[in-house]
Formats: C-alpha cells, structure tokens, sequence
C-alpha cells in the first residue's frame, strides 16, 4: 500500500496542493501577466503573495519541512485558497503538533445507551446509527431494509461483522445500484471521510480501510486522491430500491452529544409517491414480525425476512 492510499497521508502539505491545484487564477483574481501557466491551479508564489507570507516559507509548508504553522498564518492561507469554513477545520487539524491531536482508540467503538434507545423510539421510520469510520451501529428494521437489505439485520450487534456503509457503497453492487446518484453520493462519503481522517491521523483502522478501497474501486482511489473534504448535515437522497422501486428521501443528521464522533442519520419522503412507496416496504418489512417489538437486535434475522417479502410481493 503506498502511503498516498492511507488516512495518515491526509498531510497538511497535500492538501494545500489539492486546494491551490483546485483554484484558478480567474476565481483567485489573480493577474497572470501574460506568462503561461504550466500548472491548472495557483501557483505557490501567488499563494504566498495572497496570504501574505514568503514564497519560501510557504514551500516548505508543502514540502512538509515547516512545523508549527500558526493559527494566524493557517487562516491566511485558507482565505487565499478560498476554503470552506469545513476544509478551513480540516486544515487546522492537520496542522496540529501530535502532542494536541486525539489519541486514537483501539477499541471498538460502543452506541450510547441514549442513542439506542433514540433508534428504538424511530422504529417505524427509516433511521441509521453511524460510527465515526460510517459504520452501522445500529439501524431501525426500516433502516436496515431501506439501505442494505441483504445483509443480516442484526450485523451491527457484532463489532466484528458491523456493515460499513462505505465499503458497501463501493464494494457492494446491490448498495452500488440502489443510488439513484451515486457518484455523489460516493463523493460525499470520501469527503467525509477524509475531514474524519484530520481529526484522527493515527487512527488504524480507518487507514485500512481507505487503503483497502484504494486498491479495490478505482474511482473511491480517484476522490481519495482529489484532496475534497466535506461535511454532510442534511439533503436528498435518491433510490432504486429493489423491493419498492424509485423513492426519494430527505435525510438529517443529528449529532450526539455524549458521543460526538457517532451521528444519527433520520429518512423521511420528499413527496407522496415516495411515502407510499416507503409505507408498502414498512409493510414488508413487519410482515414477519406483526405483534412484536420493532427493535429486536440480535435475534432477528433481516435476510429472511426480506427474502418472504419478497415472496410475498410476487402473489
């Protein structure tokens, strides 16, 4: 694995290669002079000259060979590069000296009592409990039978076998294929993941995991690759479910406070023929649980009860 595939190349040098090779002089409002530009982005010496620090210093910034950038000279460049307030955090994350940075975690991470029991209160709709790498912590049966209904309902109970949404979404052709968009959805997931790999440079298990999807799908190594990063609250979601057809969703996702690196993602229908669609595999779904708890953990089996519903809508 080249160190270009690992989260710990997630480097404050990279990316400020990614985001100067991103910006052009026009959106920069920067004067060219007539002389022909061999690079698509800004050139390090109008970086410099933007943020107002010595082209000097600033090489050595990408070169990796300064540490310690200050938190005044860090703004600076981003405002030169015009970075988001989210790459702006990113950047500052990746500038931090070891010694401030979050120590990583080894072991597996655990749902909050609280957030389970939020799951539990969401069991009629569609609702997911992410982990910090977008693992599934937890899942509604809707949850479960709206984004990955092959793969058993109880998986998450299990740290071992927790379904990772962006393994997945790149290595999984039923997940692939239930995207109605999903190149931006990938790319959302990249982004993420990447704004997550600043926060935490020394984090394995991540690193193995975007190695992994470096080597396996291209066009996850092709994003990795752009430098993007991204946050993702809320928006539109689009599918081709297998069992109800074409839907559309709304999504929103809350933050949880005892354990802010897990967040809990809620789907609700944007119009009436996504709801009907989302009510008919509410109905799949219960058909073989009908009178008992909707939140059952590990002993129910979603892959059965998707394969006689699916039976079920062939009478």
């Amino acid at each position: 694995m080249t160190p270009s595939g690992s989260a710990s190349s997630g480097s404050l040098g990279e990316f400020l290669r990614s985001r100067r090779a991103a910006l052009g002089p026009d959106r920069a409002d920067v004067v060219s002079w007539g002389r022909r530009r061999r690079v698509p982005g800004l050139r390090r010496e109008e970086v410099a000259q933007l943020a107002g620090v010595s082209v000097a210093y600033y090489t050595r910034l990408e070169q990796g060979k300064a540490c310690n950038a200050s938190t005044e000279v860090l703004l600076a460049l981003a405002r030169a590069l015009q970075l988001t307030s989210t790459e702006s955090e990113h950047l500052l994350d990746l500038a931090k000296p070891s010694l401030l940075r979050t120590p990583p975690r080894t072991r597996p991470e655990r749902p909050h009592p609280r957030a389970l029991a939020m799951v539990k209160a969401l069991s009629e709709q569609p609702a997911v409990l992410l982990g910090r790498r977008n693992d599934v912590l937890a899942w509604t049966p809707m949850g479960h039978a709206l984004l990955a209904p092959h793969v058993p309902f109880d998986s998450p109970t299990d740290p071992a076998m927790r379904p990772s949404m962006p393994r997945l979404l790149f290595l999984d052709p039923q997940v692939r294929g239930s995207y109605g968009d999903w190149a931006a959805e990938a790319r959302t997931n990249v982004a993420y993941l990447r704004l997550i790999s600043g926060k935490y440079p020394d984090d394995t298990r991540l690193a193995e995991l975007v190695g992994e999807l470096c080597m396996k799908d291209a066009e996850f190594a092709a994003m990795w690759a752009s430098g993007r990063v991204g946050e993702c609250t809320g928006g539109i979601k689009h599918f081709h479910h297998p069992l109800v057809g074409e839907l559309s969703t709304e999504f929103q996702i809350w933050l949880q406070a005892d354990s802010p690196d897990h967040r809990l993602e809620v789907y609700t229908p944007t119009e009436q023929k996504s709801a009907d669609a989302l009510t008919l595999l509410g109905t799949i779904t219960h058909e073989q649980d009908s009178g008992d708890d909707r939140f059952r953990g590990p002993t129910t089996n979603g892959t059965a009860r998707v394969q006689a519903s699916s039976e079920h809508r062939g009478h």
